[in-house]
């Protein structure tokens, strides 16, 4: 009976590595962090932003977790896997992870203790350390990025059909100023 129970255990595990494989290949950002310290209530508020912004949230083992970075070439990763550790992901959004835990902290302030901290992060397959976690989530959202850049495009736009509408303009004044001469001569 304990050898079937043992094959159930490996063959969970297996399921569970192979999991955390796709979750760490197919996010296009995500943050791990230590959450040692969190009150249920911080906790639960933290899981509820986090799933409003369209970000998996889950505590990992180490050792499984180990293995599906090595497995995913990501043995950067590895380092980073000490102590108790959540894997908060996003498919959609690279920023998204990152942003809403970093607000957490500031907003929570938990910045000066040693509660829910920043390990590490990966963009698109490459991982970052713990200040580039918080330096991409200072960064606008991707919304304003889109809006400051059409601004950006249609100004000088903008500023050429200003000009054009003046050359037209004087056009037709001066047209209409001969079209007057040629009617008082």
């Amino acid at each position: 009976m304990s050898a079937i129970h043992d094959k159930q255990v490996s063959q969970e595990k297996k399921e569970i590595v192979a999991s955390l494989k796709e979750e760490l290949t197919s996010a296009k950002g995500a943050v791990l962090t230590s959450y040692k310290g969190l009150t249920v209530a911080q906790d639960t508020q933290l899981r509820r932003a986090l799933r409003e912004a369209g970000v998996s949230y889950h505590v990992v083992k180490n050792t499984l977790t180990t293995i599906a970075a090595k497995e995913a070439g990501m043995e950067a990763l590895v380092s980073h896997l000490a102590g108790t550790t959540a894997l908060a992901s996003s498919k959609e959004d690279a920023v998204a992870p990152a942003k809403v835990i970093s607000e957490f902290i500031k907003k929570n302030k938990l910045a000066d203790a040693e509660i829910l901290t920043i390990k590490a992060g990966l963009v698109d397959g490459k991982v970052i350390d713990a200040k580039e976690v918080e330096a991409l989530a200072s960064l606008p959202s991707r919304e304003v990025l889109i809006a400051k850049l059409l601004g950006s495009m249609q100004s000088p736009i903008s500023g050429t059909v200003g000009v054009l509408q003046g050359v037209i303009r004087n056009a037709v004044y001066v047209l209409d100023a001969i079209r007057q001469q040629k009617e008082s001569a």
